[in-house]
């Protein structure tokens, strides 16, 4: 294992799955959206039209046609920020009161 390389243990991340949030850097900084999936290990976030990339996809039976699709790729969590009920980006997790 190199020195630059992550440890095999899993972060607890603020961010949950379902959460709205709003880029904050990178080339979709401002975009909003939901979360899709979280990646503790690597962590990383999936979010909902954020990072979206071109794939290549050779004709397979889950994905006869082939061709060029669109997908969206996780994102770094430090370049995400929680949305409050308020609409307004937040460092804190709303409480529930």
């Amino acid at each position: 294992m190199q020195y630059w390389s992550l440890p095999n243990v899993a972060m607890k991340l603020k961010i949950k799955k379902g959460d709205t949030v709003i880029v904050i850097a990178g080339n979709d900084k401002g975009k909003t959206g939901r979360v899709i999936a979280v990646y503790p290990k690597k962590l990383r976030v999936l979010v909902e039209g954020v990072n979206v990339r071109k794939k290549h996809m050779r004709p397979s039976p889950a994905y006869p046609q082939g061709g060029i699709i669109s997908k969206e790729m996780p994102i770094h969590y430090s370049n995400v920020m929680l949305i409050g009920p308020d609409g307004k980006p937040t460092r804190k997790r709303p409480t529930a009161s």
